[in-house]
């Protein structure tokens, strides 16, 4: 029989395994052993363990057993130490993540060698106020890099980093050719160039966009526009049962039938009952929307895409056909038409201005010129007016307040007046010249929905800038417009609201704010040509359909900024229109 002796694990003074070999040696079998806990706070035995005697012979298998007890309690403990492990790791995670989020709102990790490309993709659908935040917790500057692919951008919408690159250092900051190469829908016009060539076509455009015989053309044209076409169309909208409309895209097609008249002398007429087709309007838009995912994808592969002709390169391909063969056939019209001596002379638009010009018909790409300079004009007139109108009625009708005060510094104007079209007033630029509300609200419409949401600029030398980051050549530097005007170190606590009084000074004045400040319109060198001109036609529009109808945004609709280097709206602006008499009808019932 064997020897079944039982040992306390406690009182074992030598290691179990010499025991064994011991007991083994004398051909006696192992006793099976009881273990005992040792004290503990809950002063309790936790389990027996038992192991069956073996002889000699079956040395191989007692070690089996005991190694798997050992094995057992070395799983266990790595378990228990894998768990608390993982436990910190994860409450430090936690932790990581909400200051990340605190301090960085759209995740802009600066990895080894991708740089921050894999955050722009991620959060390129709210980029706009993405950056708006980023900027706001990185003291209005933010450099990022993708050193893999030459991305080097320094983000900015710090006013003393805007005087410094757009005025006092205007020479070291031009477009450059990186610039060009994304807008090359606009070819070699004014928006594209720098340096002297620069300086030729600003002195030509600004000597005939700045004549009193110009100024007058643009006032009567917009007056004419509103009475004829959009408030006509308005009311056809306004008297239709039920009936709503994209109020964007009555604007759109009203600024480029507009603009159209103001550069080439024509009125495609695409403000009609039946909104027909527009070709134009749709190309640019893919074009724009192009030259804006080139701003944020590394330049090769853009490059590569458009060299294959696929994504959006090739949408950006047919929409340059496009303009191309619509202006082409625009200037091969007016110069026929010149040529059988049946042209009107005395025409105001730029087109025939530049045709008329001498210096300008003596030079060898006389229309290349032309095509380039006009098409840029073109493009800025649309889309600048248009996305200015339809954010402003996007606030006016979300804001009642704003509404009622601007009604009522229409009123006296209004009451002199009689209707121009039907029942409905038109106001003229000069009656509005004078009209504080009525600016100060336009103006403060740009704050905060400016129609150029960002300028690109390339670095020639090293510089400092006033913030005390460095840039180098090579780098690109975007600023922020859309993000300027809704930082409170600009412009206060409330700088997110549509408050036009903060225009008005207080002793009822006009305020005067730089335009390194406000950007809507470009600042220093640069300054937007057609500023005046912006404000004409925003001004006479404004007027005739406020006046005229209520606007209210249907409920449920959407309203955010388009992925697009000029800030449309994604989803258009669904609005409901009523006549003035109507709609106070409705509120006293």
């Amino acid at each position: 029989m064997a020897d079944h002796t039982t040992i306390s694990l406690i009182a074992w003074p030598r290691s179990r395994w010499e025991r064994e070999a011991e007991f083994i040696s004398q051909g006696r079998a192992c006793p099976a052993i009881r273990i005992y806990s040792r004290p503990c706070a809950l002063q309790s035995t936790l389990h027996h363990v038992r192991l069956l005697a073996c002889m000699s012979s079956v040395l191989p298998l007692c070690a089996m057993d005991m190694d798997w007890f050992f094995v057992l309690q070395l799983f266990m403990s790595s378990l228990c130490l894998l768990g608390i492990i993982l436990h910190r790791y994860r409450a430090l995670q936690k932790t990581n993540k909400t200051r990340q989020r605190r301090r960085r709102p759209l995740g802009l990790t600066q990895w080894p060698i991708i740089g921050v490309v894999p955050a722009i993709v991620s959060n390129i659908h709210r980029i706009f106020d993405g950056v708006t935040g980023l900027l706001a917790l990185s003291d209005l500057n933010y450099q990022c890099r993708f050193w893999f692919a030459g991305f080097r951008y320094f983000i900015t919408c710090d006013p003393a980093n805007v005087r410094h690159i757009f005025t006092s250092n205007f020479e070291n900051y031009p477009k450059g050719d990186a610039f060009a190469q994304m807008f090359d829908i606009l070819g070699g016009g004014i928006f594209n160039s720098d340096g002297e060539r620069w300086r030729r076509q600003r002195t030509k455009a600004q000597m005939l966009m700045t004549t009193p015989r110009y100024r007058a053309f643009v006032e009567r044209s917009s007056l004419e526009k509103a009475e004829k076409s959009v408030l006509p169309f308005l009311a056809h909208v306004a008297d239709t049962a039920g009936a709503s409309c994209d109020l964007q895209d009555v604007f759109m097609r009203w600024s480029f039938d507009t603009t159209s008249n103001l550069v080439y002398g024509v009125d495609p007429g695409c403000l009609a009952i039946g909104l027909p087709e527009m070709p134009f309007a749709r190309a640019m838009d893919d074009a724009l929307r192009t030259v804006f995912l080139r701003h944020i994808i590394p330049m090769t592969c853009w490059k590569a895409m458009r060299w294959l002709d696929i994504g959006h390169e090739r949408k950006n391909a047919a929409a340059q056909r496009t303009t191309d063969s619509f202006v082409a056939a625009t200037i091969a019209s007016r110069r026929a038409a010149y040529k059988k001596q049946c042209a009107d002379k005395s025409a105001a638009d730029l087109l025939s201005s530049f045709i008329c010009d001498e210096e300008v018909a003596d030079d060898p790409d006389a229309d290349a010129y032309i095509r380039d300079m006009t098409l840029n004009l073109l493009v800025a007139g649309r889309d600048a007016t248009s996305s200015a109108l339809s954010w402003f009625f996007y606030l006016l009708a979300t804001n009642p307040r704003v509404e009622q005060k601007l009604l009522e510094e229409l009123a006296p104007i209004a009451a002199r007046k009689k209707p121009s079209t039907g029942s409905m007033v038109a106001f003229e630029a000069g009656e509005l010249k004078n009209l504080l509300y009525l600016h100060a609200a336009v103006c403060e419409c740009l704050r905060l929905y400016p129609s150029l949401p960002m300028e690109h600029k390339a670095v020639v030398a090293r510089d400092v800038l006033p913030s005390g980051h460095e840039v180098r050549p090579g780098d690109k530097i975007l600023v922020f417009n859309y993000s300027m005007g809704r930082m409170k170190r600009v412009w206060g606590p409330d700088c997110r609201e549509f408050r036009p009084e903060r225009w008005i000074s207080d002793d009822g004045k006009l305020r005067y704010v730089p335009s390194n400040k406000f950007v809507a319109f470009n600042s220093g060198p640069r300054t937007c040509l057609g500023k005046e001109m912006v404000l004409v036609q925003m001004k006479v529009t404004v007027a005739a359909v406020a006046w005229n109808f209520a606007v209210e945004v249907v409920p449920g609709h959407v309203v955010e900024p388009k992925l697009s280097i000029l800030l449309h709206m994604k989803n258009g602006l669904l609005v409901r229109v009523k006549r003035r008499s109507e709609a106070v009808m409705s509120k006293q019932q």
